[in-house]
């Protein structure tokens, strides 16, 4: 019989550490007496005794208990923190706030000007930091250090598969960008691809990769590629490609021949959410799997507890090949609170005990815009709403109070925005007063000052829907939460986590503060307590989520009569869910028809019979099925038929590219129908008119034609405020909330949603789903008319919002469409652009040509195509 082995004192003394009564009514003290400093309260402050404070975040800080391990030491460093808040100029505090960071690992947070270059005193304890620094030390950045869990995911890059999570703020992509950087640098030829869930992380992670690299891109044949029709991918080099899901598989569709060797999957958890897009991360991965050899495969996730369950994308997984971490290390610490403003109470969070405390009572008549200014005046804020039309609502009711300020790049941001989208826009008024809407409709170069404005500290406050929780790196020093919702659903955990881990700089400090703010007596209270205290759940792959696993049968039952319009599934599914359950159909068909195991196939496996199994695969032979899963055979079918019978794309006549605007219609129309967008695009394009029957589609037209003939953003706005003016009962919308039945061509607010609503239109119909629809017009007409391309490809000029070929070109290049419009310009392309033996060439004096985009943009470019630039 085996003796049971008795408890090391470390487990004796950890194992019940965090029930020690003592211990959490320091900390509840602690909470409490920052509470009433943060919301300036004339209140008494509860005694601690600071040594016993230090002590436990010194013994917290050294816990070496394995599961338990995270969680006390982020105690332990949040202990420290606190106490070098509320006791600023305490030495002893100031000594203990060094060490712990050193023994938790936190050497970037010892860089922080919260504190001023600490030294340990103990010379064991030096030693050993010196040796842990020497281990976590960056390659390629000296001076700089990973965190631990930092280090082992740098660690477990070298295995085939991988997958892992942590706190949003613990630099998940960071750590790959940093290996892929290494092992180019150590002479890989490799190629590279990261996916990003949105196209404004794009261009972040592009000019990243870029900025890292630099000179080191051309002396490795190294180019950076974030879409397929960049004119580098027509060139001979190795690869890093940055894009979506969807761009990548459109790629590898368009081109097979690229190879791709790694694949870094950021923010995976959008593979567990409902909808359409969790459906291209299955689509990407079964295609990889039908390379030669399957690439390296890693997966980073926010606050995951079983990270490993996307590993399950990978057919034929060998699990010697794999490997996982979940970390719970966080750099920074969040104090988070509950503002109910219905009720007039504020109450502080302590997540050690999951239990809200009264900090005190809430005058009633304060608003929003008072808690922002008497916490946040003097510091970074972002303000969360759950819709487009709430982010500048508040907005604007927020800067009213403020004052304009004299600061040159607010008002030359400002006059930019009322010259390149229209002299109305809110936007340009709140620039001015030091407050921003961040939104995804935004043009990019916009976005990007608005970004660098924040970055930089002359714009304070920035109020956002989702695009900012979706990745976008501006970590600020409050986070004010007006919702629990996100769009129409309720915020989940994995969404909140990742939300309130935007708060915290530390480059600046080593905390920040989240605010869970009830304004309306309709939001539920016990819903933010909820978010406040549950944990992160244990994830699902898409396909096995209840709301789409309980329709897979209809989906059989469907396929099995041959019906690919999915009529049972459209009648008992809602919109969202329909979505991603007609694309698993279309992988699955694909799959049968393949005889190919992928975890779609799996999960109608059990509702599968033999006689069910052969109708399917009778029904949808290979030539009815696709890897392209925004396209079902019924649509495939019309399609075909309307080519056939000639039909081309509206002409282009004269000087101008005028385009006859009926044929234009007409052409929509019939794409409509072949389409079918009555059932599937039922919310934009195919959605029923109010005014006619044309109507909607009238609408979009009127905005698709100014944005290939080149019109500028103001232009645009300003035909689509001209056509609601002749339209008036055609409503004023924001994307599917109608704002008023008829459009008011003098009031402000209309304007201002019109503007929104056209700047919505161009990112996610012209730019999304007309283009996607267009796309497969011309590769049919392609194949219909046996060529490689053809004049008057309508795709390309949705593509680039143009049918000029220099402003294609430096498109293709790497410049942002409006940056193009501005180089194209003749005055400027007297100054910038040289033909050199019969190739466009870019002086390089455009670096510095006074606009702040295309400078910014061009420093990238530079890099990524050297061959471009001459002196």
């Amino acid at each position: 019989m085996q003796t049971p082995r008795n408890q090391t004192l470390a487990e004796a003394l950890y194992r019940d550490i965090d029930k020690n009564d003592y211990l959490k009514e320091i900390y509840e003290s602690l909470l409490y007496n920052y509470s009433i400093n943060l919301f300036k309260l004339r209140k008494q402050q509860k005694e601690i005794n600071i040594k016993d404070a230090l002590r436990f975040a010194d013994l917290l800080a050294k816990s070496t208990l394995p599961d338990k391990r995270d969680e006390h030491r982020l105690w332990g460093q949040e202990l420290v923190i606190l106490l070098s808040i509320v006791y600023p100029e305490d030495s002893a505090v100031k000594y203990y706030l060094g060490s712990v960071l050193s023994t938790v690992g936190n050497y970037r947070g010892l860089k922080s000007t919260y504190i001023e270059g600490f030294q340990t005193s103990d010379v064991f304890d030096g030693l050993y930091f010196e040796y842990d620094k020497s281990r976590l030390q960056i390659p390629g950045d000296e001076g700089s250090y990973f965190f631990h869990d930092q280090k082992d995911v740098y660690d477990g890059l070298n295995y085939k598969y991988f997958s892992y999570s942590g706190p949003t703020s613990m630099g998940k992509s960071f750590v790959v960008q940093t290996y892929i950087k290494q092992q180019i640098e150590n002479g890989s030829t490799k190629n590279y691809a990261i996916l990003v869930p949105t196209k404004a992380l794009i261009n972040e992670v592009r000019s990243e990769i870029i900025g890292s690299l630099q000179e080191k891109l051309k002396e490795t044949n190294y180019r950076v590629v974030s879409a397929s029709g960049d004119i580098v991918l027509q060139q001979e080099h190795s690869f890093i490609f940055v894009m979506t899901p969807e761009r990548l598989l459109h790629m590898m569709i368009g081109k097979p021949q690229i190879k791709i060797d790694f694949l870094f999957v950021d923010e995976a958890h959008k593979i567990s959410d409902r909808g359409g897009r969790s459906t291209y991360y299955y689509k990407v991965i079964a295609k990889l799997s039908k390379m030669k050899e399957m690439p390296t495969v890693v997966f980073a996730s926010p606050n995951i507890p079983n990270p490993e369950v996307y590993l399950s994308l990978i057919p034929k997984i060998n699990i010697d090949e794999v490997k996982k971490l979940a970390s719970k290390y966080t750099p920074v610490c969040q104090f988070k609170y509950f503002l109910d403003l219905c009720e007039g109470q504020a109450y502080f969070h302590n997540d050690y005990s999951k239990s809200l405390s009264l900090i005190g009572d809430i005058p009633q008549e304060d608003e929003l815009s008072d808690f922002v200014n008497r916490v946040g005046s003097t510091q970074q804020n972002i303000i969360y709403c759950n819709s487009r039309q709430k982010v500048v609502d508040y907005a604007v009711q927020y800067a009213s109070k403020l004052p304009i300020k004299d600061d040159e790049k607010l008002i030359s941001l400002a006059n930019d925005i009322r010259n390149e989208v229209h002299n109305d826009c809110y936007l340009a008024d709140l620039i001015q007063r030091g407050v921003a809407y961040h939104v995804g409709y935004l043009p990019t170069n916009i976005r990007l000052r608005i970004e660098k404005g924040f970055v930089d500290g002359i714009l304070r406050t920035i109020f956002c829907t989702s695009t900012l929780v979706e990745g976008v790196n501006l970590p600020a020093d409050n986070l004010f939460i007006t919702s629990y919702r996100n769009g129409n659903s309720n915020m989940d955990e994995v969404e909140f986590r990742n939300l309130v881990g935007r708060v915290g700089r530390i480059k600046y400090n080593l905390y920040g503060n989240v605010f869970l703010i009830r304004m309306e007596d309709r939001l539920k209270t016990q819903n933010y307590i909820d978010l406040l205290q549950n944990d992160v759940p244990k994830q699902e792959i898409s396909i096995n989520l209840i709301d789409n696993k309980k329709y897979l049968s209809l989906v059989v039952d469907d396929l099995a009569r041959g019906d690919m319009e999915l009529t049972k599934v459209r009648e008992a599914a809602t919109e969202k869910d329909f979505d991603a359950l007609r694309k698993f159909a279309m992988i699955f068909t694909n799959d049968i028809a393949e005889d190919n195991i992928t975890p779609i196939r799996e999960a109608f496996s059990s509702l599968l019979d033999e006689e069910s199994e052969y109708k399917i695969k009778e029904n949808f032979p290979v030539e009815k099925t696709s890897d392209d899963i925004n396209f079902s055979y019924d649509q495939i079918i019309n399609l075909r038929e309307l080519v056939e019978s000639g039909q081309e794309y509206p002409k282009l006549t004269g000087e101008n590219d005028e385009v006859d605007f009926e044929e234009l219609v007409d052409f929509l129309m019939k794409l409509r129908k072949v389409f079918k967008w009555d059932i599937y695009e039922k919310r934009t394009i195919g959605k029923s008119g109010t005014y006619r029957e044309d109507s909607v589609v009238r609408w979009y037209a009127v905005i698709l034609l100014r944005w290939i003939r080149g019109s500028g953003l103001s232009q645009i706005i300003y035909h689509a405020l001209k056509y609601k003016e002749k339209n008036p009962n055609t409503g004023v919308w924001v994307g599917n909330m109608k704002m008023a039945d008829v459009y008011n061509k003098n009031s402000k607010s209309h304007k201002n949603y019109i503007i929104a609503e056209t700047l919505g239109v161009i990112e996610n119909v012209l730019l999304f789903s007309i283009s996607n629809y267009f796309r497969k017009f011309s590769q049919e007409y392609k194949d219909v008319h046996q060529v490689d391309h053809f004049q008057n490809d309508w795709y390309e000029y949705v593509e680039y919002g143009t049918t000029n070929p220099l402003t294609i070109f430096l498109q293709q290049s790497g410049f942002s469409r409006e940056s193009s419009k501005f180089i194209e310009q003749p005055s400027n392309q007297n100054k910038y652009l040289i033909e050199v033996d019969g190739e466009m060439k870019i002086d390089r004096s455009i670096l510095t040509c006074g606009n702040i985009g295309v400078e910014t943009e061009a420093h990238d470019i530079q890099f990524n195509m050297p061959e471009l630039f001459i002196d």
